[in-house]
């Protein structure tokens, strides 16, 4: 096949290049652009796309001997992703980013661009499995849970799968694959790994969301509308979030309090105890299945945060609306979030919680 390498400047994606390479697939690297205004160098495991990290990604396909280029997608990249982002947040949702990107740019823009060009696939250097089946691919969990993506790949569509290369879907653990890049002569083999929003490079995300958006006062309430505190944005919030409330009186009995709603026209934040967050269902809207629906009243999993634990739950979809039942009720999950649904290891979908 000839396929397409993704080519971050990382440790992950360059091993997944070579083994694409020893695979004995025609393999030609790429780098995507993806900011206006690059930076000439990481600070540490935070940002992306630096000059830095390009001339990481070249340094390592000239070790592979493959072919090199690098593809400027900032202006998608800022259309679909930062400003969506910024846009989420100003009413209220909470998005994930790394999802959009996976979505909009690498199995889309870039996949779209691949294939136009006469690719067979692309690979990347995501840690999930796919796995042919007489219906076409599947996507599970890598073997390595703690470095597991799936969940930022469960809303790619099937058909797209279909173009995707994953190399480092059974790769038992990051410390392996770092000695392999040693092992190869790979630079990066000691890179750290990039964490966080890589478009907010130094962590902070209200600040950031504030130079964007402004300050917006206002009132920060209890579930009886009583005022306990103000804030500067509603921006700066997300459903569950305990730390940074800046609340003037405690509550009753001294628990701590969490932010149950935010109401961006009115300006208002609501807040909690942890009892107060807890729901018996999440409703979903836009899902993506990577086969057919599961039928009504399916046993599943769902994961609602990158890094959280899946929990068993039922399933119940008419056509865009799902409606997700945990087994043990949950902490509500924010508007605009991702929730991805499993057999086992198997992502069977996405949907964005309403």
């Amino acid at each position: 096949m000839r396929v397409l390498a993704a080519m971050s400047g990382g440790v992950d994606s360059a091993v997944a290049a070579a083994r694409a390479v020893d695979a004995g697939h025609e393999v030609v690297g790429v780098h995507l652009a993806l900011s206006r205004s690059p930076a000439q160098q990481r600070t540490g495991s935070r940002g992306c796309c630096s000059v830095e990290d390009a001339g990481d990604a070249r340094r390592s396909a000239d070790v592979l001997g493959i072919p090199f280029y690098v593809w400027d997608l900032a202006e998608r990249f800022q259309a679909d992703v930062v400003d969506d982002f910024v846009a989420a947040y100003a009413a209220g949702r909470t998005p994930n980013p790394c999802v959009r990107c996976n979505e909009r740019i690498k199995f889309s823009a870039l996949l779209d661009r691949a294939l136009a060009l006469g690719f067979d696939a692309v690979a990347t250097g995501h840690w999930a499995r796919l796995e042919q089946g007489p219906d076409g691919p599947a996507l599970y969990r890598a073997a390595d849970a703690a470095k597991d993506q799936s969940y930022v790949l469960a809303s790619v569509p099937a058909q797209r799968l279909a173009h995707v290369v994953l190399p480092l879907g059974s790769e038992p653990s990051k410390a392996g694959l770092r000695a392999e890049a040693a092992d190869r002569g790979l630079s990066v083999a000691g890179k750290p790994d990039s964490h966080d929003i890589c478009f907010v490079p130094d962590g902070d995300t209200a600040a950031w969301l504030t130079r964007r958006l402004g300050d917006a006062p206002g009132p920060v309430v209890d579930r009886d509308g009583t005022e306990v505190g103000r804030h500067d944005g509603t921006h700066r919030f997300t459903v569950g979030q305990r730390r940074g409330l800046r609340l003037d009186r405690p509550a009753a009995d001294g628990a701590p309090r969490y932010v149950l709603s935010i109401s961006p026209v009115e300006r208002t934040v609501t807040v909690g105890g942890a009892a107060d967050l807890l729901v018996d269902e999440v409703v979903g809207q836009d899902p993506v299945w990577h086969r057919t629906a599961p039928a009504a009243g399916a046993a599943v999993h769902v994961q609602v945060r990158a890094h959280a634990a899946p929990v068993p739950a039922q399933v119940h979809a008419d056509g865009d609306r799902v409606v997700l039942r945990p087994v043990d009720r949950l902490p509500a999950v924010a508007a605009g979030q991702t929730v991805a649904v499993y057999d086992g290891d198997r992502v069977l979908g996405a949907v964005r919680a309403a």
